[in-house]
């Protein structure tokens, strides 16, 4: 009993330090796969490869002003940076990175992602109506709309995946396609599920919140120091999330040849999605709000439930 509690233990602070490393480590990847997509120089001073830049970053932030704004709700301006870093942590428990690696075997473990990503909406809305600062309360109220409706098509596109896997299990899911990747047969889920979650990120083409040349920083603009380092860290966190959920719903989870381990496959999955997010916002335009919620409820929201109408038809018809 005492040896399987250590396991447990070791697996928890393991999955803590691995996620929080990765993300940490998106930062330099960001700037140098940005830049040899663009025909620049990316971070090449500080270390070999510029791999001490996200240090030099990490020890700036730690000691710039944590300025409080006295017009702010200071409490909830304080908790607003948390949210986000504990709902997505939260998320990663039920993620199995390879048989016996996971920190949850939730039965609903495809509910608790969702209702984890739910949650995470109050840490924008909470973080720009505390500021009391206009382009942060618009930044907020874009946050809490755009959040809201891309959760609904999001939720939609994955009921395919558990309608063919029979269960909301995740490791029940990544073991259903032995035979063949959900991918295949799920393949508009999941191009709906991936634009959902940049919009869930708020990675461009979709960072519509804080949308610099219009609202200044969007929800964050009154956040610095580590308040805006937890802001910060936590997209990173997400955009490592949504790519292992994309993995482990679609593309077989840990599964592949015998030559390398479960857990290699995993990440090598997971860092290619990685790669895909950041390409994305090296050559996508940002499209108006308008343009944004249009897309979702006139485009997407039809689809999802075309998708799910077809799936379920096909699995009645066995």
């Amino acid at each position: 009993m005492m040896n399987q509690t250590l396991i447990y233990i070791l697996i928890v602070f393991g999955v803590l330090i691995v996620v929080m490393t990765i993300a940490t480590g998106l930062i330099w990847l960001e700037r140098r796969l940005l830049a040899l997509w663009q025909d620049r120089y990316g971070p090449n001073r500080v270390g070999p490869f510029g791999l001490l830049q996200v240090i030099a970053d990490m020890i700036k932030i730690f000691f710039k002003e944590d300025w409080i704004p006295p017009f702010a709700d200071k409490a909830v301006f304080v908790i607003a940076p948390a949210i986000v870093i504990i709902t997505v942590l939260m998320s990663f428990a039920v993620v199995p990175f390879a048989p016996g690696i996971f920190v949850s075997d939730l039965n609903i473990g495809l509910l608790f992602f969702l209702a984890m990503s739910s949650l995470g909406a109050y840490s924008v809305v909470l973080g720009g109506w505390s500021s009391n600062n206009k382009y942060a309360l618009i930044g907020s109220f874009r946050a809490a709309a755009q959040m809201l409706s891309y959760e609904v098509f999001m939720g939609l596109s994955l009921m395919g995946v558990v309608m063919l896997a029979g269960s909301f299990n995740m490791n029940d899911i990544v073991i259903a396609q032995k035979n063949i990747w959900f991918v295949v047969p799920q393949f508009v889920g999941f191009i709906i599920f991936m634009i959902a979650g940049l919009a869930e990120t708020h990675r461009l083409p979709f960072d519509i919140p804080e949308a610099e040349n219009e609202l200044i920083a969007g929800f964050h603009s009154e956040y610095s120091g580590m308040k805006f380092g937890m802001f910060f860290l936590g997209e990173y966190l997400g955009i490592t999330l949504i790519s292992a959920i994309m993995v482990t719903l679609f593309f077989g989870g840990w599964l592949g040849p015998s030559f390398l381990p479960p857990v290699i496959w995993f990440f090598i999955k997971t860092f290619v999605f990685i790669s895909l997010f950041i390409l994305l916002r090296a050559s996508l335009p940002r499209p108006r709000y308008d343009q944004l919620m249009s897309y979702g409820w006139k485009l997407l929201l039809p689809l999802s439930l075309l998708n799910l109408l077809v799936t379920g038809a096909i699995v009645l018809s066995r």
